[in-house]
């Protein structure tokens, strides 16, 4: 049997539907053993308008890490990391895959370089050079969404073209067989986003437009992350099926969790009333609908 086994470095909460506490249960669907080190403990995501919690250190992370690795048990088919706030956190973060490339050169590593959304940092704009210059060589699959594509290759997306030359320049920094910039307003129907995958170097191009769900989520890109990880694993010779499975599942996450308060007035709508459905969706996580559909364009 090969081996399905994830180190997941990604934030923690109590409450909610964020980081690992989004990414586990997807993963632990289909069969994937799954090893999580949080960056952070927090109460709840940080929408919410009281957040208490603590924060990993970097020493702390490679003490965990060293410890497995000492007993053996570091042995993963893959790496997903999510949120980490810190700059010499992430530098640890490099380190702890490099030498598990080294241990398994066919560890595939799935990076989501979270760092900010809609024009905004959450992060030090610090951690910007770290993933630019020691994050992206080693990455094996990049998941940014388009702001953050924007600020690691420096380079405007005003277009579907713009995207595309985003992608290719993100194959050049290194191994990145696969680049997905996750959505993005730059489709022509403002009531859909586009998501753009390169795949294979750039050999092959993949569009998919999304319908627009009128609000805002947290932790859906987290969800994404697994699911690309899960459906690239299931289909690695069908890149345009696992795309679609992939955001086939977070659409219907997001259209089920945005259900349970579309009818609500918006002054009303709390956080906790758009925490992700996670759980409630067990059944399309598993099995996701065929709504949406991808065209391959090269």
């Amino acid at each position: 049997m090969s081996l399905k086994r994830v180190l997941s470095i990604q934030s923690h909460v109590v409450s909610g539907y964020v980081g690992n506490k989004s990414a586990v249960f997807p993963l632990h669907l289909h069969g994937f053993k799954v090893d999580a080190i949080n960056s952070v403990q927090l109460s709840n995501h940080t929408q919410y308008p009281n957040v208490a919690g603590q924060i990993l250190k970097d020493k702390d992370v490679w003490e965990i890490y060293e410890a497995l690795k000492k007993n053996g048990i570091n042995k993963y088919s893959h790496i997903t990391t999510g949120y980490v706030g810190d700059p010499t956190f992430l530098r640890t973060v490099v380190a702890v895959v490099n030498d598990l490339k080294t241990a398994n050169p066919d560890i595939v590593y799935v990076c989501d370089p979270v760092m900010g959304d809609n024009g905004k940092f959450y992060v030090p704009e610090s951690m910007l050079s770290v993933y630019r210059e020691e994050i992206l060589p080693i990455a094996d699959v990049l998941l940014p969404n388009q702001f953050e594509a924007e600020q690691l290759s420096g380079m405007k997306i005003d277009n579907e073209e713009d995207g595309w030359k985003v992608c290719d320049w993100f194959h050049k920094q290194g191994n990145l067989s696969t680049v997905i910039i996750t959505s993005g307003d730059i489709g022509s129907d403002p009531d859909r986003m586009l998501c753009l995958a390169s795949i294979r170097k750039g050999t092959q191009r993949i569009r998919m437009e999304i319908p627009r769900i009128p609000a805002s989520f947290t932790g859906s890109g987290d969800l994404f992350s697994a699911s690309y990880l899960i459906w690239s694993y299931i289909k690695s010779e069908d890149a345009k099926l696992a795309l679609e499975q992939t955001v086939n599942t977070v659409y219907a996450v997001l259209v089920k969790t945005f259900d349970n308060f579309k009818d609500m007035k918006v002054e009303d709508v709390t956080s906790f009333d758009k925490e992700l459905r996670i759980i409630e969706s067990k059944g399309v996580i598993e099995s996701p609908p065929t709504e949406l559909k991808a065209e391959v364009v090269l």
